[in-house]
């Protein structure tokens, strides 16, 4: 059983109900000495006017009499008797839970009820004027950002990089690339930005050359045939060597070289063999997966996972990077508009009152069960105990009422019946 916690703040509500319970407990002693000594008078031949009060404190007494048993039948059985239909929070407390959960789910959980209450708030005006608001964009972001970090702490790397890499490799296996390169190099061809590569690549191998011309020449010289003089074989290397050098320093040196257009050409037929040519284009695809299959790539497109998180988490920390500005700036933007936009805000609450009514009317009887469960699960004498401390010092006063308009009513009964009798 699970009971209430009874504070500090419930024993000081006990004590002004003690205090209740005394006040009209000592109000019910006072009509009934008032009635014997009224009766006592009435007979010792006072007067009429004994009568009266006998009456009212008679009446008085009934009232007070009345008020507590019904008081008292809502938390305990009155003198300890076992009288029906008392004690009726103890013994009726999963009862009054269910009613009180089946009252909130016809009365608060209905689609209309929420979509009422929602369009009377102006959720979308409210909001955006909220995220205008500099500092509310700040405390936005910066919560976002705090999620956003223990969200990827928790997410296990092995687990997303398996992931991720499952689906870059699918997509790219699924999608023909050999027709988009063909036209990206097209495209480059076109525009001639490849004469910077082919700068580059001359450059390069100029320099090469010019730095390891022995090796050149001892290469030339080691293919030789052995019969052959070695003088011979050193002229021939030598004569090698210079005419490369000189090809490649032309090609270097000349925009207009025949060997860069025979490059040009080359490309353009690449790339349209890339677009249009059956082999071409099932060999690229081969090259693809053979390349994606490799180690190396997977571990590649494993570790991109890492990269990323390190990323945004860098970003996210920091409140001055580019995601939080970015984030901020966005979220300020949002607030703007939803603050002037009709049409924004109309959508906005729309989404909203959808968003509610689907939740309390496919969730109702979970959330009716909260209720009706958690009223269940109370201890009967501890919830009767923390009612009673909580409502109890009102209780008293219609104990205190009972016997004021008790006495009143038995003045009247008894004023009439004499105004009457004559």
């Amino acid at each position: 059983m699970v009971s209430f916690s009874y504070t500090a703040a419930d024993e000081e509500k006990s004590r002004g109900v003690r205090r209740m319970k005394s006040l009209a407990t000592a109000l019910l002693l006072t009509v009934a000495v008032i009635y014997a000594l009224a009766t006592w008078a009435e007979n010792a031949g006072w007067g009429p006017w004994t009568g009266y009060v006998a009456a009212a404190a008679e009446a008085g007494m009934v009232g007070a009499l009345a008020d507590w048993f019904a008081v008292t039948a809502l938390f305990r059985r009155p003198l300890g008797l076992p009288i029906p239909h008392t004690a009726i929070i103890p013994t009726k407390k999963d009862q009054l839970g269910a009613s009180l959960g089946q009252f909130v789910g016809e009365n608060f959980l209905s689609a209309d009820v929420v979509r009422g209450r929602l369009a009377a708030l102006g959720i979308g005006r409210r909001l955006g004027g909220w995220l205008a608001d500099p500092a509310h964009a700040d405390r936005v972001t910066a919560e976002a950002s705090t999620a956003l970090r223990g969200a990827l702490t928790v997410l296990r790397d092995s687990d997303v990089q398996a992931v991720v890499g499952e689906a870059i490799t699918r997509r790219a296996e699924a999608a023909e690339i050999a027709p988009s390169l063909g036209k990206t190099l097209q495209k480059i061809v076109s525009d001639g930005a490849h004469h910077r590569a082919v700068d580059l690549v001359c450059t390069r191998a100029h320099d090469w050359l010019v730095t390891h011309g022995d090796s050149v020449m001892d290469a030339v010289q080691g293919g030789a045939p052995g019969w052959t003089p070695r003088f011979v074989d050193k002229r021939i290397g030598e004569r090698v060597y210079k005419e490369l050098l000189r090809f490649v320093t032309e090609m270097r040196d000349m925009p207009g070289h025949p060997a860069r257009g025979a490059i040009d050409r080359f490309l353009t037929d690449f790339a349209a063999d890339l677009q249009a040519d059956t082999d071409t284009r099932a060999r690229v695809e081969r090259l693809k997966s053979d390349l994606l299959a490799r180690p190396e790539v997977q571990d590649i497109i494993a570790s991109a996972w890492s990269s990323v998180r390190n990323l945004i988490i860098a970003a996210a920390e920091d409140d001055r990077s580019q995601l939080r500005l970015r984030a901020r700036a966005s979220l300020m933007s949002l607030g703007n508009r939803l603050a002037t936009d009709t049409r924004l805000q109309q959508k906005v609450e729309g989404w909203a009152e959808d968003a509610a009514a689907y939740v309390v009317t496919t969730y109702r009887h979970e959330i009716t069960s909260l209720i009706t469960d958690t009223v269940a699960g109370w201890d009967a004498t501890q919830t009767s105990k923390k009612i009673e401390a909580n409502i109890g010092r009102d209780l008293q006063f219609i104990r205190i009422n009972g016997t004021v308009v008790g006495a009143l009513a038995g003045l009247l009964i008894y004023t009439v019946s004499h105004a009457a009798g004559g």
